[in-house]
């Protein structure tokens, strides 16, 4: 759809009669909704398999080797995404905005190209019972034989989950069973990750509203908006080579680099401290006088206040990512066996995506509550720091929590591991559960006859 929304609106075609027909404002907006909704769904389809796709060969790797790859990884992903705020932002603001949508589906185009002549080499199938489907039945099944109680089959259980195995009347095997356990210890991991995602947001969001209000003129040249988040990407590309050297510096001399779950609450930290600092910017960018600006072909009047009082809260939250994003991932691969060690990461990419929606839920939510008065028309008149505040409050409880449960998560030494048990075990388990319901029948039948007889 991309092609599509490049072809300029105002003149989309000329008939044989060589007069220029130009679509409706609504067409306009059906043809770039489309274009931007498959957009969206491409690109969270290669975010859900690109990284255990290069994770899936590292099975034998230990720890620190992990966190270099997640490390680099990211550093190369926000590489790409510096030469798109810088050079494809500056083109649509400046040169024009058809043009800008035109070379991304030149480079997906040869992306797809280069995938399609390397798609034998990408190709990895999982184990058997390692499908997502098989982890969602063995929580639908559980949950069933919860409801219906059938606890004259399997008695007192030590979790909910054993419910689903077959010598409990369910229907999966010890194994299935035993690693999806293993998997939802990790999900108040992932539930802790909703709100840092919802700060995380606000680069695109709340920050880029910041930033469109504020003077973006260094000296004659007009900044693109975009430029500020080259600003929040910096901190990555600078601290995980920094981190690299770092781990490599400690292993060498036969000390313990710092564990994942620090680095998490550190980076939540920085995290809750950009937010903050993002409201006191606000207050600041409202004490200067108004100018006029042009964006796009619109005057708009925004804050005289340069736009680059606002770097440290890109900062802050820059080096929040570099510290949280590839330890999150580590611990996701680390802590779960290894035939569902991709499904781990796709809950976790799914925690991402949850939390966007969890910033727009609240960003709606406080709209809706102050009447429009935080988002007004002229950002001068609203009050867009008490968002900021409140999101900084939510933050710090969440880092104070996820600080508190922290503890399960830094033994990584042993890694998941699946539980194997033979075909013919399971089979006398089941077996054993025919014979506990049977037993259970003969012993009812036999108390019924003696009371008769007395």
């Amino acid at each position: 759809m991309l092609p599509v929304v490049a072809f300029p609106f105002e003149d989309f075609y000329i008939d044989s009669h060589h007069m220029t027909h130009q679509l409706e404002h609504r067409e306009q907006q059906v043809l770039f909704y489309t274009g931007l909704l498959a957009a969206a769904l491409g690109i969270g389809g290669i975010r859900a398999i690109l990284c255990p796709m290069g994770a899936y060969s590292l099975q034998c790797y230990n720890q620190h080797q992990l966190l270099s790859f997640f490390n680099w990884f990211y550093w190369l992903v926000n590489l790409n995404s510096t030469v798109v705020f810088l050079g494809i932002a500056y083109i649509q603001q400046s040169v024009g905005k058809n043009l800008g949508f035109l070379i991304p589906f030149t480079s997906v185009l040869l992306a797809l190209i280069a995938i399609h002549m390397m798609r034998n080499k990408l190709t990895y199938k999982p184990n058997k019972g390692g499908s997502l489907l098989t982890t969602l039945g063995v929580f639908l099944n559980s949950l069933k034989m919860c409801c219906l109680h059938y606890r004259h089959l399997s008695g007192d259980v030590g979790s909910w989950l054993d419910r689903a195995k077959e010598n409990n009347g369910g229907r999966y095997s010890e194994t299935h069973v035993e690693n999806v356990k293993v998997l939802a210890k990790l999900f108040p991991l992932y539930g802790l990750q909703l709100l840092y995602r919802a700060c995380i947001t606000q680069i695109p969001s709340g920050y880029y509203i910041q930033t469109m209000n504020s003077n973006l003129h260094l000296t004659n040249l007009l900044l693109p908006i975009g430029a500020m988040n080259v600003i929040s990407i910096l901190p990555l590309l600078l601290l995980a080579p920094l981190i690299e050297c770092v781990t490599t510096c400690y292993l060498s001399k036969e000390k313990t680099p710092l564990a994942p779950p620090p680095l998490l609450a550190l980076g939540h930290a920085c995290a809750t401290l950009s937010v903050l600092v993002a409201g006191l910017s606000e207050l600041q960018r409202k004490a200067y006088p108004l100018v006029e600006q042009t964006l796009s072909g619109k005057v708009l009047q925004v804050s005289s206040m340069p736009c680059f009082q606002l770097a440290p809260q890109y900062i802050l939250l820059g080096l929040a990512e570099a510290l949280v994003t590839p330890a999150c991932s580590l611990i996701s691969f680390q802590l779960t066996p290894s035939h569902i060690r991709g499904i781990s990461l796709h809950f976790l990419t799914l925690s991402y995506g949850g939390g966007c929606f969890l910033g727009a839920f609240i960003i709606q939510l406080v709209f809706f509550l102050s009447g429009g008065n935080f988002y007004p028309n002229i950002l001068h008149d609203g009050n867009l720091e008490r968002f900021f505040f409140l999101l900084a409050t939510l933050m710090a409880v969440n880092t104070f929590v996820f600080w508190s449960v922290s503890n399960r998560y830094k033994d990584l030494t042993v890694q998941g591991k699946a539980l194997t048990i033979s075909p013919l075990t399971e089979k006398l388990l089941h077996y054993k559960a025919c014979l506990r319901f049977y037993d259970t029948v003969d012993c009812s039948s036999t108390n019924h006859s003696v009371e008769s007889i007395l």
